[in-house]
């Protein structure tokens, strides 16, 4: 069994702290300018390109998309796109959800997980292909606080378990569901991966299931290209953002279930780093 620290140092070495800050960077710019925590190209680069076994991959990642987030925050919440009312609610649910997300981290198999991943980024694919009109949400009932503590809770344990902010649930969810602007989405989502990401690190950290030198590489790399990916995401149109974004997420999904599908054996992974009696 790979451990934690072993993990580390294969994705630490002096020749992949540049890779590393490229992938910040990449990602940096995709929270901004899609309102997402960047996960969602962290994850697959760390376990494809840096090695890293795959529940060291996801709890560093959660960690990265911390400074990621802020940054894209500041530049939304600038431009006064940000919906603090239901940003509260969803993180109520948002925080709760991250903390069953990281324990059943810890219990199910690594090939379930990498699977899992890339289901979720082709299920979010599709529903980006789909151009929405949003016309803006009504007050807040209370069958719709309901409903936004429900889409955090959902957000919150994709969070913990896949290494993601949950922005790729919550940005559409909130378009869609809710009827909102998707820049204003874009924004209320970023503000609600703080605090998700906040707990689900430090569960994470307890575990010794993240590597803060490596999240600390990425997240700094991706501040700045944070700020300019929320400065376009204002002049970028809302069709050419989804296309753009669900293209590479089928890309990122398609090489995920290639590499596990070419490996064609158990890995010695596959079982889980504990007894869900331990967790």
């Amino acid at each position: 069994m790979t451990t934690p620290t072993t993990g580390a140092a294969r994705a630490t070495g002096q020749h992949d702290i540049v890779r590393i800050a490229l992938v910040g960077l990449a990602a940096g710019f995709l929270s901004g300018l899609f309102g997402v925590g960047g996960g969602i190209l962290i994850v697959p680069a760390l376990v494809l390109v840096l090695k890293m076994e795959q529940r060291l991959a996801h709890g560093t990642s959660l960690a990265a998309v911390l400074p990621i987030s802020v940054a894209s925050l500041a530049t939304y919440w600038a431009n006064g796109n940000v919906d603090w009312p239901v940003a509260f609610w969803i993180a109520v649910g948002a925080v709760t959800g991250a903390v069953l997300g990281t324990k059943l981290l810890h219990v199910l198999p690594e090939r379930v997980l990498g699977y899992a991943f890339a289901a979720l980024l082709v299920v979010t694919a599709v529903r980006l292909f789909i151009d929405t009109e949003a016309a803006g949400r009504g007050e807040l009932s209370v069958a719709t606080v309901i409903g936004l503590v429900v889409l955090g809770l959902a957000s919150g344990v994709l969070a913990g378990l896949l290494g993601v902010g949950g922005g790729i649930v919550m940005v559409p969810a909130m378009v869609v569901l809710f009827h909102m602007a998707p820049v204003l989405a874009k924004g209320t989502s970023v503000a609600v991966i703080i605090p998700t990401a906040i707990m689900g690190t430090w569960r994470n950290r307890k575990k010794r299931n993240a590597d803060l030198r490596v999240a600390m590489i990425l997240g700094g790399a991706g501040i700045v290209s944070a700020v300019a990916g929320g400065v376009i995401s204002d002049r970028l149109s809302d069709s050419l953002s989804n296309v753009l974004f669900a293209t590479l997420l089928l890309v990122v999904a398609a090489r995920m279930i290639y590499g596990y599908v070419k490996e064609g054996k158990p890995s010695p992974h596959d079982e889980p780093l504990m007894e869900p009696g331990e967790v």
